[in-house]
């Protein structure tokens, strides 16, 4: 994973404040699969704040022409992805094509929507990344229909180690705008966390089950 400090620091300082992110060590969160976390992110919210959302639009642009220089299609990742991708194509000039969770009930059946050749080479874009299992199934579909693809940029990462493993195993680079060491490092500067959180959510970034377990055993 490679990043741009001040970058990430400026795309964690946006989340923040426009409460993309929110962070509660004493009240956490329960995540749909159980786990109970200090933080929620859900980057949509950007969305809503042209400035912000033309910002990151423009990092990803910027990402992807340094470091993807032959990428001819940009793939989003439903849902999230969907509309960051959307527009980092429009900017670019090329093909949008999104992945969908699962394949389509009825009709044609699809999981990938839009028009992708075998062999091109695709960027995937996505809007978080947790512990990459979702974002990776898309890659595969992808790879299931042979396009090439060269990557994967996100917005945000926890860079938890089983991400990290998830990506290294199907050999898929990714590259986050942000990430957890930064946004901790933005929440505490900015005053939106004790230094007395801050030891929790970095307990939690080293092992967030049993973090989440110590609350109820």
């Amino acid at each position: 994973m490679i990043r741009n400090t001040e970058i990430a620091e400026n795309i964690a300082s946006i989340l923040l404040d426009i409460k993309a992110i929110k962070l509660s060590p004493k009240n956490p969160f329960t995540w749909a699969s159980g786990l109970r976390s200090p933080i929620y992110c859900d980057n949509r919210i950007a969305l809503s704040f042209p400035d912000k959302r033309t910002y990151i639009k423009e990092q990803i642009v910027t990402t992807i022409k340094k470091n993807f220089t032959e990428v001819e299609v940009i793939a989003g990742v439903a849902t999230a992805g969907i509309p960051q991708g959307a527009l980092v194509a429009d900017m670019l000039g090329l093909p949008f094509v999104y992945v969908r969770s699962s394949t389509k009930s009825h009709g044609m059946t699809n999981k990938i929507e839009g028009k992708i050749e075998k062999g091109q080479r695709v960027v995937v874009i996505e809007d978080l990344v947790s512990t990459g299992k979702s974002s990776l199934d898309a890659v595969d579909a992808l790879r299931a229909v042979d396009a090439d693809v060269m990557g994967m940029v996100a917005i945000f990462t926890y860079g938890l180690d089983i991400a990290v493993d998830n990506f290294e195993s199907k050999e898929c680079d990714l590259i986050a705008l942000s990430d957890y060491n930064a946004m901790i490092s933005k929440a505490v500067s900015e005053k939106y966390v004790s230094f007395e959180d801050e030891r929790s959510l970095l307990e939690w970034r080293k092992n967030p089950k049993k973090w989440s377990d110590s609350l109820t055993g």
